[in-house]
């Protein structure tokens, strides 16, 4: 079982640990000539960096991207990076390793995500959206796909079940808003939030590693989540048109521009609701992790991808004063006026 993880990782430790290899080349320095072995090696913690200098040639063929090998090296601090200089690699045979030590997973039970999306979709007062949704929520083939999924490759909830997370997440923001906005119409905002990324289930793959399906690079999610709603509307009898379209629309806009990859702009009150709450959240999202990443200068972050830009960790700045110079303050103040003359009347200063 995995010990050292990378979160755990401090300058000048030495490393004995298994990684998911998430990229290997090697590379040739235009000023020295000197070449060198380059790594992104991961667990379920975090990404970092490793260069093998020395015995490469005979090792870099004996691995792949997304092979997990064990790794002997030592952790040092460059360009304020914590990275790894890697003495060996050697390859680890899929039954001495546990996939889940390094794919990040949601903090949330899964299951428990889950049946808050089932009751939900059971709570929808459209026979047809509420048809629509348990068909697709409790499809066989494609729950497991939806508990396991991530919602993106980096930018937010790029993490098993972060799909589900995020889902489930814009249901319950959905219900705030809706509230507020009583002309919302619920039911159609709610099959937009649980339709919107479906495609993503057959355009990410997460065996080892999160990468793009063929189809997912051909395609993309927009494209591949229609086709799944439109498939299970047509197998629905009678399935309105008027309402087909406008669910199709939900999916088709909720990036919110083309030049976002939204074939068609937001039309519908409910499909300009899902496109700011998606966006709301996903940035959210984002925002958390580049927070709890340790990486960063002072109180800034590390530059955030989905925001393209450093971030400031307030929670200092927003912390109460201390009591005691408002206690020094008020003496102060009394021993002034106990101190001050006492005019200019003639009485005794």
């Amino acid at each position: 079982m995995k010990t050292q993880f990378i979160s755990d990782l401090r300058d000048g430790q030495a490393v004995t640990s298994t990684f998911l290899v998430r990229s290997k080349e090697i590379r040739t320095s235009p000023r020295t000539s000197r070449s060198w072995l380059q790594l992104d090696l991961a667990d379920r913690t975090g990404t970092i960096s490793g260069k093998m200098w020395d015995g490469f040639e005979g090792i870099v063929a004996q691995f792949e991207r997304d092979d997990v090998v064990k790794v002997r090296a030592r952790a040092k601090l460059y360009n304020d990076q914590l990275e790894l200089t890697v003495e060996n690699v050697i390859p680890v045979a899929e039954k001495d390793y546990e996939l889940a030590d390094f794919l990040p997973h949601t903090k949330q039970d899964v299951e428990k995500l889950y049946a808050r999306l089932n009751e939900a979709v059971h709570a929808a007062e459209n026979p047809w959206v509420k048809t629509l949704l348990v068909s697709v929520v409790e499809d066989a083939s494609i729950a497991p796909k939806l508990k396991r999924a991530p919602a993106a490759m980096t930018m937010h909830h790029a993490y098993i079940g972060g799909l589900l997370e995020h889902v489930v997440s814009l249901i319950e923001l959905s219900r705030l808003v809706a509230s507020h906005y009583p002309e919302l119409n619920r039911d159609l905002l709610l099959a937009g939030i649980v339709l919107h990324d479906i495609g993503k289930i057959e355009e990410l793959s997460c065996a080892r590693g999160f990468g793009y399906t063929t189809e997912g690079q051909l395609l993309g999610h927009i494209a591949l989540g229609q086709a799944i709603v439109r498939r299970k509307i047509e197998a629905i009898s009678d399935f309105p048109r008027p309402l087909a379209a406008v669910i199709e629309h939900l999916i088709l806009s909720h990036h919110g521009s083309l030049e976002f990859g939204s074939p068609r702009l937001p039309l519908t009150r409910e499909a300009v609701a899902l496109h700011f709450l998606d966006d709301l959240d996903s940035k959210m999202a984002a925002i958390e992790t580049t927070m709890a990443s340790d990486a960063g200068i002072g109180d800034w972050t590390e530059r955030n991808p989905a925001l393209r830009r450093n971030l400031l960790r307030t929670s200092q700045y927003l912390a109460e004063p201390p009591s005691e110079p408002a206690s020094k303050a008020a003496s102060a103040g009394i021993a002034m006026h106990a101190a001050a003359p006492k005019g200019t009347d003639g009485s005794k200063p």
